[in-house]
């Protein structure tokens, strides 16, 4: 177990803070890249060690908890975790029992979540934009995310587009838009986008195979002179060559579709694009008839499409059956789906063009926009002083009651030391300038001075900080009341025609 949160923990814990390192993952996924971000370095952490790698990966669960629930705080959960577990260790090898030491700890995690919420305050339009420079760790990629929070003010409405034009900016989308496929490029004709006004629209549950099926729809928008977009689970080969010959002959204005998402999101994109439109989801080809949807302006690119529409009393009622669904949910994943949805059909969305010199740096970048961005959602539920401040006020006044507290104590003092020694700064003056302040002032790592706490700009979210104190307990406590450790093996015998496994 301590291999395995030296390792892990000591690599991530470098990156902590705007001084913190970097580290360069090579992944036989991707390219090689360079990242400071928590989560994405612990997740890429391994061993050869069979049963160091098997406690690796129960250790990552409490920053890749912290990523789920907040997007933010993981490299201080590592840190926390590392020193909670290995002062835990040191009294079990001096025979105090594990299971009386977790009980001390998640009792005294309690009296700090409850210091820590009295610390709590509202944020501020200026504490929100530093909060993101802090979480980006750049001020240029933090005003970007704070820029597309002001917009749509929800993480599941934003999008982060990768390009190559060296552009960064923010686009506010109105419309509803989807991610999708062309069944052929020929469909662009060499342009980047296509767009139709008053167009038709067909949507069928799975594939489209005959083009006899749609004949008679299509001889009738080539009459009317109408566009017509289909989307269908997939294509027919000759069903599309004959439809793209038609389109490049200029006698039919058409385009086919298939959606990215798969699964219950795709028919909930297609429930979402029927009440929109007026369109019947047909369910088999032998149904479809000419009860077709309206758009009154689509455009359709390599990647997605993005459908105008007006509210009407139908679709309110069709929206708030959305909302009604949203707090029924109990997983975070389609909370998220949900959202978004909501977000198109109210205020719309966010998409962020983000360019980099290389791919390297987008994709360094991209996580770092992420982190802000999430950090932002965060705030919603307050603030509290950042750099690790708080924790070191709340273990300054901790009442060292027993051996839980005393852990707890040390524990709460690591972020702000590892942050410090990130920088190259000398620790215990600086600690001891912060105390005799009374915690009036902190230390800004970023300016390298004591600053007044009513003008800093060193700002964390309260749900970040909160969520690094639980789950980096909550895998330290179940670490130290784990003493055996169980390694099944496959036993390799060209001689059985079943290996056994052991």
């Amino acid at each position: 177990m301590k291999i395995a949160i030296n390792l892990l923990c000591g690599t991530v814990k470098q990156t902590l803070g705007p001084k913190g390192n970097n580290v360069m993952i090579d992944s036989f996924k991707v390219s090689p890249y360079i990242t400071n971000d928590g989560v994405t370095i612990a997740e890429n952490i391994e061993s050869d060690i069979k049963g160091v790698s098997t406690i690796l990966e129960i250790a990552k669960e409490a920053s890749i908890k912290t990523n789920e629930v907040v997007g933010d705080g993981t490299t201080s959960t590592l840190v926390l975790l590392e020193s909670l577990f290995l002062n835990s260790l040191e009294y079990i090898n001096h025979g105090i029992h594990p299971v009386l030491l977790k009980q001390e700890l998640d009792k005294c995690l309690e009296e700090i979540l409850n210091n820590l919420a009295k610390l709590k305050k509202k944020a501020s339009k200026k504490m929100l934009r530093n909060i993101a420079h802090i979480s980006a760790n750049d001020k240029n990629i933090g005003d970007l995310a704070y820029e597309a929070f002001q917009i749509v003010s929800d993480v599941s409405a934003i999008l982060i587009e990768e390009n190559e034009e060296n552009i960064t900016k923010c686009s506010h989308l109105t419309g509803y838009y989807f991610a999708s496929t062309l069944a052929s490029n020929y469909f662009l004709q060499n342009q980047s986008k296509i767009e139709y006004q008053n167009a038709n629209l067909l949507i069928l549950k799975k594939e489209l195979t005959n083009i006899e099926s749609i004949s008679r729809i299509l001889n009738e928008v080539i009459e009317q002179q109408k566009p017509i977009i289909i989307i269908a689970e997939n294509f027919d080969e000759y069903l599309t060559e004959s439809i793209v010959s038609l389109v490049i002959d200029g006698k039919l204005k058409c385009c086919l579709l298939k959606l990215e998402e798969y699964g219950m999101n795709a028919t909930a994109i297609k429930e979402d694009l029927a009440s929109i439109t007026g369109a019947k989801i047909i369910e088999n080809e032998s149904e479809i008839y000419l009860e077709l949807g309206n758009i009154s302006h689509i455009m359709i690119g390599q990647e997605y499409t993005r459908i105008d529409f007006q509210k009407n009393e139908k679709l309110e009622k069709y929206i708030n059956q959305i909302k009604k669904r949203l707090k029924e949910e109990k997983e975070d994943y389609k909370k998220e789906f949900y959202k978004k949805r909501i977000a198109m059909f109210t205020n719309g969305i966010v998409k962020i063009h983000l360019s980099g010199r290389t791919k390297v740096e987008c994709r360094e970048k991209r996580m770092r926009l992420e982190d802000a961005i999430c950090a932002l959602s965060a705030s919603k539920n307050g603030t509290v002083l950042g750099g690790g401040i708080s924790l070191f006020q709340i273990s300054n006044k901790l009442n060292e009651k027993n051996i839980g507290s005393l852990i707890w104590k040390k524990a709460l003092e690591k972020p702000l030391e590892q942050i410090l020694w990130n920088a190259g700064l000398e620790i215990n003056p600086i600690k001891n300038q912060i105390v005799k302040n009374d915690f009036n002032f902190l230390y800004n790592v970023s300016t390298n001075q004591l600053e007044s706490y009513k003008m800093t700009n060193v700002i964390d979210p309260y749900e970040v900080v909160a969520s690094s104190l639980k789950h980096a307990c909550s895998i330290a406590t179940m670490l130290i009341t784990t003493t055996s450790l169980v390694l099944n093996e496959k036993i390799e015998n060209p001689n059985l025609e079943n290996n056994i496994e052991l």
